[in-house]
């Protein structure tokens, strides 16, 4: 059976660590003084009531933890960071729904981005402290919460590993040191680097420092909350866009080989790697093809077409989602190579979202090798990454994570059907909620946005992010029969 006591312990501990996030938006709001201090000191006091009181009811849990208690803990932390994580945007008014703070928080957290809120800057103007929540709730979640408690307090996740696995994202589980806690610390150095040379370079490009942090957070944990309603198209700087898609393409590389690359400069390493090649070529030839295409359709100038096709493939590839064009104007042509691109994602151990490149490249040596058997049935063919042919049972669970994927996508693209969207809304929505990318809606549609969304479809919009950070199979094992047993 799950060990309650023990779920409860660490929960009611991470709560307290959220409660701290909190304060840091209490300062901001001193700072700048808003409107928003009495909602963010409210929520850090029920956050941490909430906490001490799971504390309290969790004395004499023990200390080892099954698998099965850390699927539980990792689901049930996202969840509950969320719903606590609503409570600023509940008391502050901005968004009176519980439904849509949830799924604003939800969004923030899982790095997908979509927002109820279609007026930024009228609906937040002055709440400084509730649009550095937003940036930070991704900035956080990028690399996942639990993870990040294993990097700053590894005493407070027991079975780290465990823990480790249920919510790293990808196929392949990659330790650069035998102790998870130096791993995950190393990690985060990485991921703590980027973010502030992205926001150094964001000060020189010409943003102003709260702009700079607010789109530093979100550029590196590719999440694509923004603080303008036209993001980084808002500043009309092209030296801004080069920044965000440099930083953004690192984000979406696997930070333990930026780890070797950086830390220990295996620049051999870092070359060699299957995944990062796949990953780096798909931008190359997608940016040069959409390029050609803004060139020949669109009028585009040479400088402007390519600008432009690659930071809109490295931000849907990354899963990042913010535009700084008027991509609804782009031929479809364009639209359905960034479909793909959306779908495909990053590399795994990153901050992006999507089906991750490495699981494309291993189904791609899969049909490859089935095509070869075809001729010779006896040869002992391996699907090998990075020189190193992985065993049978991570391509059994590949190829069962695709199916399920399908699934839940088509499934949920029914159901918005049902709702009332037409074919390419409902795919659209279905496919960036799964995906974590979070596209504004409103650049398919004119009259179209997340907040216009009935409530059913936020709910299950919500899940979907949630399954898409998790990798589905966490999420859905805990709605087994089975999971709950006591054998």
């Amino acid at each position: 059976m799950v060990n309650r006591k023990l779920i409860s312990k660490i929960i009611g501990s991470l709560l307290l660590l959220e409660a701290i996030f909190m304060l840091i938006c209490v300062g901001m709001a001193i700072f700048y003084a808003s409107n928003d201090l009495i909602p963010f000191v409210a929520a850090t006091c029920i956050t941490v009531a909430t906490g001490i009181l799971l504390l309290h009811q969790s004395r004499g849990a023990p200390s080892m933890m099954t698998r099965r208690d850390s699927y539980a803990v990792v689901t049930l932390t996202w969840l509950t960071f969320s719903i606590f994580g609503a409570l600023p945007y509940l008391f502050s008014g901005i968004i009176s729904n519980p439904t849509d703070a949830f799924f604003e928080t939800m969004s923030g957290f899982t790095t997908t981005g979509a927002s109820v809120l279609s007026d930024v800057e009228a609906q937040l103007n002055s709440h400084h402290s509730m649009l550095f929540w937003r940036s930070l709730s991704q900035w956080v979640g990028g690399l996942g919460i639990v993870f990040f408690t294993i990097a700053v307090l590894p005493s407070m996740v027991g079975g780290s590993m465990k823990v480790f696995s249920a919510e790293a994202t990808g196929p392949i589980r990659s330790k650069m040191h035998p102790r998870l806690s130096t791993n995950a610390k190393w990690i985060w150095s990485v991921y703590l680097a980027l973010t502030i040379g992205c926001f150094i370079s964001y000060l020189i490009a010409g943003m102003d420092w709260f702009s700079a942090i607010n789109y530093a957070m979100t550029t590196t944990a590719t999440g694509g909350f923004s603080i303008h309603n036209d993001g980084i198209a808002h500043f009309h700087s092209p030296a801004i866009e080069y920044i965000g898609m440099i930083f953004q393409f690192a984000s979406g590389v696997n930070f333990t080989v930026l780890y070797l690359l950086i830390m220990k400069r295996q620049v051999k390493a870092f070359l060699k790697n299957s995944e990062l090649r796949f990953y780096a070529m798909l931008v190359i030839v997608c940016s040069v093809w959409i390029g050609i295409i803004l060139l020949t359709h669109n009028g585009y100038s040479v400088e402007h077409a390519f600008r432009s096709a690659t930071f809109h493939v490295v931000s849907l590839m990354t899963t990042t989602g913010i535009f700084c064009d008027s991509v609804g104007t782009w031929p479809h042509s364009t639209w359905i190579i960034l479909s793909i691109l959306m779908f495909i994602g990053a590399c795994a151990g990153s901050t992006s979202g999507g089906f991750k490149s490495v699981r494309v490249l291993m189904i791609w040596k899969v049909i490859k090798n089935e095509f070869i058997r075809l001729l010779h049935p006896r040869a002992v063919l391996p699907v090998r990454i990075n020189g190193q042919a992985m065993p049978s049972s991570l391509v059994q669970n590949l190829l069962a994570f695709f199916a399920i994927y399908v699934v839940a996508l088509l499934g949920t693209t029914a159901v918005m059907m049902t709702i009332g969207y037409n074919v390419t809304n409902s795919v659209t929505i279905s496919l960036s909620c799964i995906n974590n990318v979070g596209l504004p809606l409103n650049e398919l549609g004119p009259d179209m946005t997340w907040n216009d969304l009935p409530f059913l479809a936020k709910w299950m919009c919500s899940l979907l992010m949630l399954m898409g950070r998790l990798e589905i199979f966490n999420v859905l094992l805990l709605l087994t029969p089975s999971y709950w047993k006591d054998n």
